[in-house]
């Protein structure tokens, strides 16, 4: 069966945004993105100069800014979204996050879907697996499956994605920055290369990449995983579950911030 295609809007045109866009025009949906930054025009994809311009026409909107956006981005959409519009937040906010988030559309004609990307983008693009739930989740996981996306699709309110998200950064994240710190290590002891084929045989064929990602990742983007973090034990908190290798993680992870800065 055929998937039909529609007016989409990517709102933040960065690292993931951007690709998710690209994805979209070249699949045949009519593009708009929107981005106050300084960031390229992906291929294929009319840039809106305002947010109100980039949403009004739209039948899904894809969210991929920062958590710290995704309220207030969700408020000043609200007025101008049509009828029937499902607003979907690709964010890495947390559970309450996205539970405010979609309390900004009570009342309102749009459906929200919370959509929690379990991969890595640069690596996968479009294709990255995501869990997705929220009113708005047939919808969303409907256009991300035509893009080649695994979806599992939760019968489950908005924050229940984000949920499965944190739990995940538990195992992904000190992994990250036990590589980091293995490769560092081995870097100084002179025995890098070897340290790294060791890394790959637990990891298996994808070792090397992810290697390479985990240590170029996780300094690029140690603000936003600290954040993430943060949320992840205060999640296991609530739950009376231990977190002291969660805990761990987000001081790694500001320490990497206070070297960069």
């Amino acid at each position: 069966m055929k998937e039909t295609m529609m007016p989409i809007a990517v709102i933040g045109l960065g690292e993931a945004g951007s690709r998710y866009a690209t994805a979209l025009a070249a699949a045949g949906h009519e593009t708009a993105g929107f981005d106050p930054g300084p960031v390229a025009t992906p291929v294929g994809v009319h840039r809106a100069a305002h947010l109100a311009d980039a949403v009004r026409d739209a039948e899904l909107v894809l969210l991929l800014t920062s958590a710290s956006m995704s309220v207030r981005l969700a408020t000043q959409a609200r007025p101008d979204l049509a009828p029937g519009t499902c607003w979907a937040d690709l964010t890495a906010a947390s559970p309450a996050t996205m539970t405010e988030a979609a309390e900004v559309f009570a009342g309102a004609p749009v459906s929200f879907a919370d959509v929690a990307i379990l991969g890595t983008v640069p690596l996968t693009g479009a294709r990255t697996a995501v869990v997705v739930s929220g009113p708005g989740g047939p919808a969303v996981a409907g256009v991300l499956r035509g893009l080649g996306a695994p979806v599992e699709l939760l019968t489950s309110p908005a924050g229940a994605a984000a949920v499965r998200k944190l739990l995940r950064s538990v195992l992904m994240k000190p992994l990250a920055l036990v590589i980091c710190e293995a490769v560092e290590a081995a870097r100084a002891a002179g025995c890098e290369e070897w340290m790294r084929e060791q890394i790959t045989d637990q990891l298996g064929a994808d070792g090397p990449v992810m290697i390479d990602r985990f240590l170029t990742g996780t300094w690029q983007h140690a603000e936003r995983r600290s954040a993430e973090m943060r949320a992840t034990v205060g999640y296991l908190d609530s739950l009376g579950v231990p977190s002291e290798m969660s805990s761990a993680s987000e001081q790694a992870l500001l320490r990497l911030i206070r070297r960069r800065s």
